[in-house]
C-alpha cells in the first residue's frame, strides 16, 4: 500500500528568505522574481503577517474538489498525495478556479492558449523517491516531508512538548476533508489569512449528495412536464373535435376521440 505523501510546514522555524519560492521557480522553469502572492508564475509564495511568514501553495486536498468538478478529467489525484493537472484536457471552463477553497489556481490570461497553473508537489522528484524542491531548499528546517500519518504525528508531538509555543491546531489535517500540505504555529490561523472556518466535510462529498438526488428530482420533473403536455395535448384535441361536430366535418357516431 502506497503510503500518502505530505509536507509539514512550522511557520515558528520559517525565517523568511524565499529559498522555498527560487527553487520551485528554478524546478517548474518559471520566471524568475520574487513574488508575494501566489499567480501563474509563482505556484509558491511567502507572505509577512506581523513578522510571521506563511507559505502559499496548493494543498492538495486528500479529495480534492477540482478533480471532482472538472468536466474532462484535466485534474487527478495520485496516490502518492500530488493533484496534477493535464493541459491537453483542458478547455479552459476554470471550474477548478471557483470550486478550490483556497482559491489557488491561476490562470494565463495574457497568454494566447491560457493554461491552469498551480503547484504539481514536484510529482516528478516523488517518484523518483526525491522531496520536492521547496522542502529541499529550506535552509531553516521549516518545511518537512514524509508520510502524511508520520507528519501529522510529528506536528502532535511537537505541540505536546511545547504547548505554549504553538496553538492547539494543525492546519489541513481535517479541512475539507483533510490536505497534503499541513501546518503548525504560535499565532491563531485566522489572523494569518487562513481560512479557518472550514468545514471538515470533503466538498466532492457534498458535490456527490446534492448530484445522487438528481436522478429522482429528473424523473419527478419528467412525469409532471410530461403531464402538462398530455393535458395541453389533449386539451386541444377536444377544442377540434368539438369544431369538427360543430362544422360538419364529423358525425357523433364516428366517436369520440380516444
Amino acid at each position: 500500500m502506497i503510503k500518502s505523501k505530505a509536507m509539514l510546514i512550522d511557520l515558528t522555524l520559517c525565517v523568511g528568505c524565499n529559498a522555498c519560492q527560487e527553487a520551485c521557480k528554478t524546478a517548474n522553469g518559471l520566471a524568475e522574481g520574487e513574488e508575494k502572492r501566489l499567480s501563474a508564475t509563482a505556484y509558491t509564495a511567502l507572505e509577512e503577517h506581523d513578522g510571521v511568514y506563511v507559505r502559499r501553495m496548493c494543498q492538495h486536498c486528500v479529495e480534492p474538489t477540482c478533480v471532482s468538478v472538472c468536466p474532462v478529467g484535466a485534474f487527478v489525484k495520485t496516490e502518492e498525495g500530488p493533484v496534477l493537472y493535464d493541459e491537453e484536457k483542458c478547455i479552459g471552463c476554470r471550474y477548478c478556479m471557483q470550486a478550490c477553497p483556497f482559491q489557488v489556481p491561476r490562470y494565463e490570461w495574457r497568454s494566447t492558449f491560457p493554461r491552469v497553473r498551480k503547484c504539481v508537489f514536484c510529482d516528478s522528484r516523488i517518484t523518483q523517491g526525491l522531496q520536492p524542491a521547496c522542502a529541499e531548499a529550506c535552509p531553516a528546517g521549516a518545511t518537512k516531508f514524509g508520510d502524511r500519518d508520520d507528519l501529522i504525528q510529528e506536528a502532535l508531538d511537537r505541540m505536546k512538548a511545547d504547548p505554549g509555543k504553538y496553538v492547539s491546531r494543525i492546519y489541513g489535517r481535517h479541512e475539507v476533508g483533510g490536505t497534503s500540505i499541513l501546518y503548525i504555529t504560535s499565532v491563531p490561523f485566522e489572523q494569518l489569512g487562513f481560512k479557518a472556518d472550514l468545514q471538515t466535510t470533503a466538498l466532492p462529498d457534498l458535490t456527490w449528495n446534492a448530484l445522487s438526488k438528481i436522478p429522482g428530482v429528473v424523473s419527478v420533473g419528467g412525469v409532471l412536464l410530461y403531464g402538462i403536455w398530455w393535458i395541453t395535448n389533449r386539451r386541444a384535441e377536444v377544442q377540434r373535435y368539438e369544431q369538427e361536430l360543430k362544422e360538419g366535418n364529423r358525425s357523433p357516431d364516428q366517436g369520440a376521440i380516444s
